[in-house]
């Protein structure tokens, strides 16, 4: 099979890569591989609030990004390995293949995964487009387990109330079971040699490069991509301020406030919905909402107390 050269470390160049070569390559199918620096990349449906612990990715500059395929929140670092086909009838197949040729036992499974001895090494997602598709996956080579724990261990979600040892019950690295490949670029080599089969390796020209750069930047690294494509979701928080108990729940839609409800034994002259109206269509993040409590006198809603800490309440840790 033909394959295209993709060495960014940028993962919304390279998802606009993906994006880009699903709906411009033509002819018979080719394949890629490629690796990013530090990221989480979630899924087409995802809500980018409720899946990731943006704390944790902002304090560790780690990436955020949104493919567009569906699918789960998965965490990328270097020693991670990213595959995709394109072209008609495209599968992961050939991959699970080139993997057995190393002598690793892979299995493709029928929930979007690549399993070895009954634990995930690959998670891949698919998407079509006209008469052509795109699949994609991940192959976990030295992933740092512990930041990949982190990365997804949103405080108060399903994933942290499971606790660490699921996550790692799940997944695996596959370093161990190539003993005689001294590195990742040694495995990525010689994938590339068995699914390439001597065909024609292609280097993209500066035309289509240029047209993947306009994407990236155009829809891949934009808040309305990265977190307004979010779907609804609740975050429920309290806190002990000057006021009293302040409890708040904040409705999101598309990475936007429809609804923030105050409960709690604070004392204040004004009834809390006054503040609740200022902040709805407001976009969910601590500067945009400091701005707008900036519009009314918070200490009338809630005595003694900053607009700052309002805002540390409303809008998730994490969320600038």
């Amino acid at each position: 099979m033909k394959s295209l050269v993709n060495n960014s470390v940028d993962p919304h160049f390279n998802l606009a890569f993906d994006e880009w070569c699903l709906e411009h390559w033509e002819g018979e199918p080719v394949f890629y591989l490629w690796r990013n620096r530090p990221s989480v990349i979630i899924g087409l449906n995802q809500n980018a609030y409720s899946e990731v612990n943006l704390g944790w990715l902002r304090d560790n500059g780690v990436d955020l990004a949104r493919r567009v395929t569906g699918g789960g929140a998965v965490y990328h670092d270097l020693q991670n390995l990213n595959y995709t086909f394109v072209g008609k009838g495209v599968t992961p197949q050939p991959f699970a293949d080139a993997l057995r040729k190393l002598g690793v036992p892979a299995e493709v499974s029928g929930r979007n995964d690549i399993f070895v001895g009954g634990r995930k090494v690959s998670g891949y997602a698919r998407r079509v487009w006209h008469d052509r598709e795109i699949v994609h996956g991940t192959l976990m080579y030295d992933v740092d387990i512990d930041s990949l724990v982190d990365a997804l261990a949103v405080p108060g979600s399903k994933l942290m109330s499971k606790g660490i040892a699921s996550v790692r019950s799940r997944v695996t690295n596959l370093k161990p079971m190539l003993p005689s490949f001294g590195s990742l670029d040694e495995v990525q080599s010689a994938l590339a040699e068995i699914l390439g089969a001597g065909d024609e390796v292609i280097m993209p020209d500066e035309a289509f490069l240029e047209g993947v750069r306009r994407l990236a930047d155009g829809k891949f690294r934009t808040w309305d991509w990265v977190y307004g494509h979010s779907r609804e979701a609740d975050f429920s928080r309290s806190a002990v301020l000057p006021c009293g108990t302040v409890s708040v729940q904040t409705c999101t839609d598309h990475g936007l406030i429809t609804g923030v409800v105050f409960t709690g034994d604070f004392i204040g002259d004004l009834p809390p919905e006054g503040v609740s109206e200022v902040l709805r269509g407001v976009r969910l993040g601590y500067g945009p909402v400091l701005e707008a409590l900036g519009t009314v006198d918070v200490g009338s809603f809630f005595h003694g107390t900053e607009p700052g800490e309002i805002a540390r309440l409303v809008v998730p840790e994490g969320i600038l």
